[in-house]
């Protein structure tokens, strides 16, 4: 499966838009998490904690979108955009989504 964040794949023709997909995923961060990724704002280094859990939460959105493509007869998705969000009683939730445009691009020109 191709995926681009761009609307057009250079130098490969689109034979078919077969529609928007999405993935959808929400992930709880718990205290101690938290308490962690606050003494190391503190401190002033990166949450590698947060980014694991950021990077987890893309992987699964984008897994699921990528399935939906499939579902479609999809061999590319283009056009990508990813968003987090902050849910719940004082941000307790983290949602990412990842849309985009299931396409058919020519077996010839697909690598």
């Amino acid at each position: 499966m191709l995926l681009s964040t761009t609307s057009t794949l250079e130098g490969i023709p689109i034979e078919e838009y077969l529609g928007i997909v999405t993935g959808e995923t929400i992930i709880g961060a718990n205290i101690i998490r938290d308490w962690f990724a606050g003494i190391t704002d503190v401190v002033g280094g990166r949450s590698g904690t947060y980014e694991k859990v950021l990077r987890k939460a893309k992987n699964s959105a984008m897994k699921e979108m990528t399935e939906q493509a499939i579902a479609l007869g999809a061999n590319a998705i283009i056009g990508i955009d990813l968003d987090y969000e902050n849910l719940g009683k004082e941000g307790g939730m983290l949602m990412v989504v990842a849309t985009g445009t299931a396409v058919y691009v020519g077996e010839k020109t697909y690598v």
